[in-house]
């Protein structure tokens, strides 16, 4: 998969945006949103979440409305078709990866296997 097939598949929902956007602004100018795959977690990898101001020339970056996400290269494959999303329900609230890449997950929903 290219990257530019990678970046047009990682969707962000419009109420992750909102978050994301919140988020960034708090953190002041050049503050990104880095979504990263680690090894670890109860399934095998386990999705990060990172505020960071240093892009790489490898990174993807996905913009919607405030919000900028940039992905490494080496978690792309990985995220390839996720839409990232944030809900907020009676267990609290958080960012959601619904990624049709992964074979299991946790009941936590930020560990996935492959």
């Amino acid at each position: 998969m290219t990257t530019s097939d990678t970046l047009a598949s990682v969707t962000i929902s419009e109420r992750a945006a909102r978050r994301i956007g919140e988020i960034l602004k708090s953190e002041g100018d050049g503050a990104k949103l880095r979504i990263s795959v680690e090894g670890g977690g109860c399934s095998g990898f386990q999705y990060k979440f990172d505020v960071d101001r240093a892009q790489t020339e490898d990174d993807i970056v996905i913009e919607r409305d405030n919000a900028v996400v940039l992905v490494d290269s080496a978690s792309a494959p990985f995220l390839a078709g996720s839409e990232v999303d944030f809900v907020d329900d009676l267990i609290g609230a958080s960012f959601r990866v619904v990624n049709p890449n992964a074979t299991a997950s946790c009941g936590c929903g930020t560990s996935f296997s492959v």
